[in-house]
């Protein structure tokens, strides 16, 4: 990797395009980054990498600098934990393999969950089909769109908290790896690699201090504290964690234009640990200016 540079303005570390689950293409969101007075922005979609090329080259034409990144869907038993990986190999064997098992488990998972949807609603797969674009990894957003579309819903978060929520009946899991494996994945790859949100469920569904040690000693870089979603009570105990591993504290917006209410640059990251995170990382380079 070569020279850390010094970053000058807001650092937002986690936003989706339409690759994913974001509402605008990777060219578009990277022109709203800049907008938004961003000077710094990472790509990190749901288990893929495939806006990348798109996200650097409108980088380039535009003057910002992105952090090309991922956001892997990872599992600890019946609990959802995503992981942020920053620069890594994208060609990496063993990377392509675990995200396309996780974005096929995604797609059977939806059309299950569509199926069982629409015997109680007006839904079909071609739906959710018109709320996707070409490549995209489909999932719950999607059928949210969807429901929205169909009149079931009139936000995308109120069909999360209704018709797709666990306890109305159609919510089934998808495959993701462990925590602890897709951590040595991300730094096999040489990527840095983040834990997403990790306090929206309280206090009292924290990973556990062994669990994160464990992420720890295989290369877990640090915690995305600054997030609306992380309850207070949580986040405070994550921090003292934090201290207590040496783990880097980061900010994001989780911007999804407009599939959620995140603004971009709402939370931002220091300057050093975005220095840290590419001293570190061996597989890919961030994009610069110029």
């Amino acid at each position: 990797m070569g020279a850390v540079r010094r970053f000058a303005g807001p650092i937002d570390l986690h936003t989706h395009s339409s690759v994913s689950d974001g509402t605008e293409t990777p060219g578009r969101l990277v022109r709203a980054a800049a907008v938004a007075g961003i000077r710094t922005v990472a790509i990190t979609d749901h288990d893929s990498t495939a806006g990348w090329p798109e996200a650097t080259r409108v980088a380039h034409e535009i003057g910002i600098t992105l952090i090309p990144g991922m956001e892997f869907s990872t599992r600890v038993e019946h609990s959802s934990v995503h992981l942020l990986a920053y620069l890594f190999d994208p060609a990496n064997a063993a990377i392509v393999a675990e995200t396309g098992r996780i974005r096929q488990a995604r797609l059977v998972r939806a059309e299950q969950m569509v199926h069982r949807i629409g015997a109680d609603y007006a839904l079909t797969w071609d739906d959710v089909m018109a709320q996707t674009s070409d490549g995209a990894t489909v999932g719950r957003p999607h059928i949210a769109d969807a429901l929205v579309a169909r009149g079931h819903a009139l936000t995308r978060s109120e069909a999360f908290a209704g018709i797709l929520h666990w306890s109305a009946g159609y919510f089934q899991p998808h495959y993701a790896p462990s925590p602890l494996h897709a951590v040595r994945l991300v730094r096999a790859a040489g990527g840095v690699p983040v834990l997403a949100h990790p306090a929206t469920r309280g206090v009292g569904e924290l990973v556990s201090e062994s669990r994160l040690a464990e992420l720890v000693d295989a290369g877990l870089f640090g915690l995305e504290l600054d997030h609306r979603e992380n309850k207070a009570d949580a986040r405070a105990r994550l921090a003292t964690l934090a201290e207590k591993y040496h783990l880097a504290v980061t900010g994001s917006s989780d911007y999804h234009g407009s599939g959620k209410p995140n603004r971009l640059g709402e939370n931002t990251t220091a300057p050093e640990v975005l220095e840290a995170i590419i001293e570190q990382a061996t597989g890919a380079e961030p994009v610069y200016p110029g």
